[in-house]
């Protein structure tokens, strides 16, 4: 029996795709996101360990403070410290242009009081699994944590957590309630 280059080829890739899928089935039967693309796993062993947050230590350093606490800038409706919730698209841990100036602002004002931490809460709306909607939250507040860091916000002011789409902050099953729920939420943290 003669076998030819091309059939060796053939057998070997149908081999190495099958072993491959084996492989990401069991992954995504487990981590699936709101389309069944798999979750990288590396983002939801807290989760998976009956821990329920994500990130970085988190190791509140107090109570929540309100805006009117902070300043008479946090009550100002005129000036971007008083937003302190950053939303995002569906299935996208990426900064809309229109949320950067309000990053900034809390960067900067992070930068001038170093005493000051700031827990960065990274939420999810309810499509897609639980484990996705974790790391999905995570990887909303640490997108918005690395650009306070590039802006010279200390590490250690900043706390990055996922509630995934255990904290909604609207009540919905619809897009408008979705869209307020994709969100990264600047927690001030006083004592």
């Amino acid at each position: 029996m003669k076998i030819s280059i091309f059939q060796i080829i053939s057998v070997s890739a149908a081999l190495l795709l099958t072993a491959c899928s084996s492989t990401e089935e069991k992954n995504s039967s487990l981590l699936s996101g709101p389309q069944g693309q798999p979750v990288d796993s590396a983002s939801t062993n807290s989760y998976q360990n009956g821990q329920g947050v994500t990130g970085t230590e988190f190791n509140q350093a107090g109570r929540d403070l309100m805006p009117a606490e902070l300043g008479a800038e946090f009550t100002d409706p005129n000036n971007p410290l008083s937003k302190q919730t950053i939303y995002f698209m569906y299935d996208s841990s990426l900064v809309q242009q229109d949320f950067i100036p309000v990053i900034a602002a809390h960067a900067q004002y992070l930068v001038a009081n170093p005493g000051r931490r700031l827990v960065l809460e990274g939420h999810a709306d309810e499509r897609g699994s639980p484990e996705y909607n974790i790391a999905l939250g995570e990887q909303r507040a640490k997108a918005v944590a690395r650009m306070m860091k590039v802006q010279g916000v200390a590490e250690a002011q900043l706390d990055v957590v996922s509630y995934g789409e255990e904290k909604p902050g609207v009540e919905g099953h619809n897009e408008a309630a979705w869209q307020m729920n994709r969100r990264v939420e600047l927690i001030y943290q006083g004592q």
